[in-house]
């Protein structure tokens, strides 16, 4: 087996905004969900289908799914990007190009737990409106933005992966 470099990324600033955001966003989920479960109605839409419509009607109290999965999701990935090392790379990973390497990777996970925690923000906020009757679902437009928002950077972040091999 390959032993990889084992070396300490200093985040960029890009990188640590990134990070800001993402907490900024991990913390508005939560409180819009605290305030949010003191001011909605016993029953609340607990899924949307694929029109962003309401489907399906549960307690007040799976409100506290999203932040918590969101939570989790995010100190993971935070503790993940520690170990840039063994993650998959699509090129032998060397001494030469282990900084760009690891710097894209490391990147595109920071990114990827903004955009989760972003995602989860808009269901929790839209929840809530709902019960307000400031909103009626989700909107078309929803899981498109959705999609786009992990699959795009993916895309980039793997095109630069690709392109970064030789650095």
């Amino acid at each position: 087996m390959q032993t990889r470099p084992k070396i300490i990324l200093q985040p960029t600033q890009f990188d640590k905004a990134v990070e800001t955001t993402g907490r900024v966003l991990l913390i508005l989920l939560w409180l819009i969900t605290l305030i949010g479960f003191f001011t909605v109605p016993e029953t609340i839409p607990t899924h949307y289908n694929a029109s962003g419509q309401v489907d399906s009607y549960g307690s007040k109290t799976t409100l506290f799914i999203l932040p918590a999965i969101a939570f989790i999701i995010f100190i993971g990935i935070t503790k993940l990007n520690k170990y840039p090392h063994i993650f998959n790379y699509t090129v032998t990973i060397t001494q030469e190009n282990a900084k760009s390497q690891y710097s894209v990777a490391t990147r595109m996970l920071r990114i990827l737990k903004m955009v989760c925690v972003l995602i989860f923000f808009l269901i929790t906020l839209f929840t809530w409106l709902i019960t307000l009757g400031k909103a009626t679902g989700l909107g078309r437009w929803f899981l498109p933005l959705a999609l786009s928002l992990v699959i795009i950077p993916v895309g980039y972040f793997l095109i630069k992966l690709f392109s970064t091999k030789q650095a």
